[in-house]
C-alpha cells in the first residue's frame, strides 16, 4: 500500500535549495562575486535538467527501477504496459495474457479512460491493475510547475477511479521525462514514481525480435518491463508490435522460470 508521507527532497535537491539561499545570501555582500555564483546556478539547473532528461534517474527523487525484494525471491517480474486503453490493441492484449495466466500493470491515460470507460474497467475485471500516466500525457508535462502537475496528475486519478472504482497507486511520466516539482506532488498524492529496467522501444520500432532482444536481455527476477498498447509501432505487415512480442516474452518468461505479476502483487510482502 502507498500511503503518503513526509516529503523528504533528494540530495541534489537539498544541495540546490542551499546553493540558491547562498548565492542570494553572498551577492548581498560580495556583488562583485556574481560570475562565479552565476556559474555555479546555471551549473546546478543544467544537471537538475539533465537528471529529469534520463528517465531511470533517482537523483530528483524515488524511482521505482525494480521490484523489491520480496518479488525477487518469488521470481516475479512486472510487465507494465503504457498509453492505452486503445479499442483496437488493448482487448487482443488481454487475450493473450488470460492465454499465458500471466498479469500486467496498465499505465492509462485519463483522457482514454473517459473515452473507453468499459474497456478501462475490463483490465481490472481480468485481474490486471490499472495506475495512473498522467491525464493528456502531454509533451509538454516535463515543463509543468508544481500546479499544473498537481491539476493533471488529480484529474487522472479521478478519470481513472470513475471508469474502475479503484484509484491509482503508481506513476509514470509521459516518456519518462520530469523535473525537480514532481517529486513533491506525487507524495501528496500517495503516489509511487516507477520507470522501468529496460524498454522495448515499441513505439518506434517496427522489428518485432528487435523490441524481444531489448526486453530480454538479461531478464531476471524482478525486473520491470516496458510495452505500449497506445501508440504502439506496427510491423512491416501492419500489426502492433505488441501483439508480436508478448506472446513471446511472455514464452520467454515461463522458459526461464519468471511469473509476470502486476506492481501491486509485486510490493507484497
Amino acid at each position: 500500500m502507498v500511503t503518503t508521507n513526509i516529503w523528504r527532497p533528494s540530495p541534489i535537491i537539498r544541495f540546490s535549495f542551499v546553493l540558491h539561499i547562498g548565492a542570494a545570501a553572498a551577492l548581498a555582500i560580495r556583488p562583485g562575486l556574481w560570475p562565479w555564483w552565476l556559474g555555479a546556478l546555471v551549473a546546478n539547473h543544467l544537471v537538475l535538467t539533465c537528471a529529469g532528461l534520463w528517465p531511470r534517474s533517482t537523483l530528483l527523487g524515488d524511482n521505482m527501477l525494480r521490484l523489491p525484494a520480496a518479488a525477487v525471491a518469488r521470481k516475479e517480474i512486472a510487465i507494465t504496459i503504457d498509453d492505452g486503453p486503445d479499442p483496437e490493441i488493448t482487448p487482443q492484449v488481454l487475450d493473450l495474457l488470460d492465454h499465458y495466466r500471466a498479469n500486467a500493470s496498465f499505465f492509462v491515460i485519463g483522457e482514454r479512460a473517459n473515452r473507453y470507460p468499459d474497456l478501462t474497467n475490463e483490465i481490472v475485471r481480468r485481474g490486471h491493475s490499472v495506475e495512473n500516466h498522467s491525464q493528456r500525457h502531454s509533451h509538454l508535462f516535463s515543463l509543468y510547475g508544481p500546479g499544473a502537475f498537481g491539476r493533471e496528475i488529480k484529474t487522472a486519478q479521478s478519470s481513472i477511479r470513475k471508469a474502475t472504482g479503484d484509484v491509482p497507486l503508481f506513476f509514470r511520466a509521459p516518456a519518462g521525462l520530469r523535473n525537480p516539482f514532481l517529486d513533491p506532488v506525487l507524495n501528496r498524492l500517495g503516489l509511487r514514481y516507477v520507470t522501468w529496467t529496460r524498454r522495448g522501444f515499441d513505439t518506434v520500432t517496427t522489428d518485432a525480435q528487435k523490441v524481444l532482444r531489448h526486453l530480454t536481455r538479461d531478464i531476471a527476477p524482478g525486473d520491470i518491463l516496458l510495452l505500449h498498447d497506445g501508440h504502439a509501432a506496427k510491423t512491416d505487415g501492419g500489426r502492433p508490435i505488441i501483439l508480436e512480442v508478448l506472446p513471446l516474452l511472455l514464452e520467454c518468461a515461463i522458459a526461464c522460470g519468471l511469473r509476470p505479476a502486476t506492481l501491486r502483487q509485486a510490493m507484497r510482502p
